[in-house]
């Protein structure tokens, strides 16, 4: 996948924020919506050119609007800002005079020191925090399903939630942290599972429900409430 190239294009519903992308394996045009940056992703075969885009574009404008419309508000990491934590709703509190970096006081989230470094020091608190979280239900599905990962990496990634890589790496989001533990508890059984069976067979369905009794509610809640945690940072 080629890196994207992006545009302020002007659709029937109003301007929109295009991301090009070609794909040496797309077989079709195809869009999606970008949560993350509120943007619209036009992925391209190699044959493909940006005319064949754009007709797509204009022949699913009202989808496009539709989709663009229901996104979830964007919050930015600042003093006052609300967002959840383990599925609660967090404050963030700037104490400019206090020492320190972040960290929890009852349903706030308090950033000490410079105004100017709070962005990067509550999403180094969120990070830490979904990585301690999340490598501890790691080792306990592990050693549930007898198995044991080659590393536990946190990422901010657009489109999965978890992975798992042949080489037995395994990855997350680290906007999981904000989302409810039973989410958590089986987004980590899904991808311990995969330790086991790199498919999505019957007998990898049978492990995850062996590791975790909510499947169904979490993929519901993710496919619900997921975006939301898209927008927020």
């Amino acid at each position: 996948m080629e890196r994207a190239n992006s545009e302020l294009l002007t659709l029937p519903s109003g301007p929109a924020l295009i991301e090009w992308r070609r794909s040496a394996r797309a077989r079709r045009v195809s869009l999606r919506i970008d949560p993350r940056g509120g943007s619209v992703v036009v992925t391209l075969p190699p044959r493909a050119g940006r005319t064949a885009g754009v007709a797509l574009l204009m022949s699913h404008a009202a989808w496009v609007a539709e989709r663009l419309a229901a996104l979830p508000g964007a919050i930015a990491f600042a003093d006052g800002a609300v967002l959840p934590l383990h599925g609660a709703d967090h404050k963030v509190r700037h104490r400019p005079g206090v020492r320190g970096t972040a960290w929890v006081e009852g349903n706030e989230i308090v950033v000490a020191g410079d105004p100017g470094f709070l962005p990067r020091r509550l999403a180094d608190f969120l990070r830490h925090e979904a990585r301690r979280s999340l490598t501890a239900l790691v080792a306990r599905k592990a050693q549930q399903a007898g198995v044991a990962p080659r590393r536990i990496t946190v990422k901010d990634t657009r489109s999965r939630w978890g992975s798992c890589a042949a080489n037995r790496n395994l990855a997350f989001s680290w906007r999981l942290v904000m989302a409810p533990p039973f989410v958590q508890d089986y987004v980590t059984a899904h991808e311990v599972a995969h330790l086991v069976h790199m498919n999505h067979s019957p007998r990898f369905w049978a492990l995850v429900g062996q590791l975790t009794p909510h499947t169904d509610a979490a993929m519901t809640w993710l496919r619900l409430h997921g975006p939301r945690l898209l927008r927020i940072g």
